[in-house]
């Protein structure tokens, strides 16, 4: 089963490269803007090392030191919480490293490639969904890097977080909201190639503010030997795989993000050695580094004051050295930006750019999904770790994956990496379906999305969900989300395309 492709449609080159042949798409259609359209090969020219900058870059940010340190601060002690991170981060590169493959060899970003499973009209469901979930993550990332600005400037200028209260809060912590808010979208507003020279710098100056931190609590324990010391509280028997499996969903959750539009980035990769290395040496390496700094960090702080602090901002504003704040500031900002306009603006800039290209543009995009990320009030969904990790990042991964699970049987089963690049972007080709839509597709989602979250429970008082689950009999099933959901869409997608008894073509 393989796509029907026109000789005239597209060009290859000896690398396999993919492009449009000109005139192969008309300009002003329905499903076409100049952001959806295929990068130009010229323009693939992303290297192995920028792709592991952009990594290096977007794993160093609070929300991930918060994935390690909470684990610290569910009971597990660091060789638990590094193992836990480490192999989900291994988990995920697989997902990641087979959606990415369509980027470097057609060009094209993640609503695209969806279109050739959901099509051109379906394929607005994933990408809303990702988009939803990218909005909501860029409301979070702005809510914690203001948070932070807030914090560390009352450290510094006194009565700044004494200020008088509106909606609850600090006037003075909205407006350092507000103001990074909008040094974000600035940056993205400038374009791609802004971005990859800002995350290549912004990659070894957030690991050299992270070593700092480390080396400072160390000081303060009088060594290293209290931060590895710290006893688990849960052991390594019954009451640790409970807790451990929920746990790795939450962390493969946390990126199953990138699993989806990471073509949004390898579309402008100069061929698959670049990307394959690129995402190998930047991915799980990374973030097991980072969430090994990050336990011995929040061990090191509950040897210290005799609690886990797993906020890196409530922790660093505990230092009364004015130049170590400033510091800590500084890459409080870079470490969140970095990471928050390449993982949560990039995406539903292109996904609302697909919904109407005619009249969203990428810019456009990126603006919308600022004005989202502040609506969806961030700051409900980071009070505690059982909310943070279990609820929301369960329920995410659970999604997400299904998604995934489509995709990947689409492109690597069902049409074994052939594309007909320029039905992508026209309507009644291959990729039209039934008015638009590839009812199968659908079927899969809707089918591995309820296996998935349909078991969602929460223990009383600590989430969204009743105790005994959404759909109580699918509970079992809920500890696994992302795993269940990839695999039942992925099979399920296989069976009924291959049911066909036709090319997809």
């Amino acid at each position: 089963m393989s796509s029907t492709v026109n000789p005239s449609d597209q060009m290859s080159d000896a690398q396999g490269r993919v492009e449009l042949a000109p005139g192969a798409v008309p300009a002003g259609g329905r499903f076409v803007n100049d952001d959806l359209l295929p990068v130009p090969v010229a323009r693939r020219r992303w290297t192995t090392y920028n792709f592991t900058a952009l990594w290096v870059s977007m794993a160093h940010n609070i929300p991930s030191w918060l994935l390690a340190s909470g684990l610290v601060a569910l009971g597990m002690d660091w060789k638990q919480a590094v193992f836990t991170i480490a192999l989900a981060n291994v988990i995920v590169l697989f997902p990641m490293l087979l959606t990415g493959h369509a980027g470097p060899k057609y060009g094209i970003p993640f609503p695209v490639l969806a279109r050739a499973s959901f099509g051109l009209r379906g394929a607005n469901l994933p990408a809303l969904i990702r988009a939803a979930v990218a909005c909501a993550w860029f409301g979070i990332q702005t809510w914690i890097g203001g948070q932070g600005i807030f914090i560390l400037l009352g450290k510094v200028f006194g009565g700044w977080t004494e200020a008088a209260e509106v909606a609850g809060q600090p006037w003075t912590l909205w407006l350092c909201f507000i103001v990074f808010w909008a040094v974000e979208l600035a940056i993205i507003y400038r374009g791609m190639e802004t971005l990859r020279r800002f995350e290549n710098w912004a990659a070894p100056f957030v690991i050299v503010g992270a070593l700092v931190l480390l080396v400072w609590i160390a000081v303060k324990a009088g060594g290293f030997g209290p931060l590895l010391d710290q006893p688990s509280e849960l052991g390594w028997g019954a009451d640790f795989w409970p807790v451990f499996f929920p746990s790795l969903m939450g962390m493969i959750a946390f990126w199953s993000t990138l699993s989806l539009n990471i073509p949004d980035f390898t579309r402008f990769g100069a061929g698959q050695r670049a990307q394959v290395w690129g995402q190998t040496l930047g991915l799980p390496t990374t973030m097991t580094l980072f969430a090994l700094l990050s336990v011995l960090v929040t061990s090191g702080s509950q040897a210290v004051y005799g609690e886990a602090i797993w906020d890196p901002v409530q922790l660093a504003a505990k230092t009364d050295n004015v130049f170590g704040l400033l510091y800590a500031l500084v890459t409080v900002l870079v470490a969140t930006i970095s990471v928050n306009i390449a993982a949560n603006v990039v995406s539903p800039a292109y996904d609302l750019a697909n919904l109407a290209p005619r009249f969203i543009n990428f810019r456009k995009g990126a603006l919308i999904t600022g004005v989202v990320g502040v609506l969806i009030m961030p700051w409900k969904l980071t009070e505690t770790p059982e909310l943070y990790i279990f609820a929301w990042l369960g329920l995410v991964g659970g999604l997400l994956g299904t998604v995934a699970g489509v995709l990947i049987a689409d492109y690597w089963i069902v049409r074994r990496t052939r594309l007909a690049l320029a039905d992508l972007y026209r309507p009644h080709g291959i990729y039209w379906y039934a008015a638009g839509w590839n009812w199968r597709a659908v079927l899969a989602f809707a089918v591995g999305g309820v296996l998935a979250i349909g078991g969602s429970h929460s223990a009383p008082g600590k989430g969204p969900f009743p105790e005994e689950g959404l759909i109580p009999f699918l509970k079992p099933l809920a500890d696994y989300g992302w795993a269940v959901g990839l695999a039942a869409s992925l099979l399920l997608y296989t069976a009924l395309m291959k049911g066909r008894g036709t090319s997809p073509s």
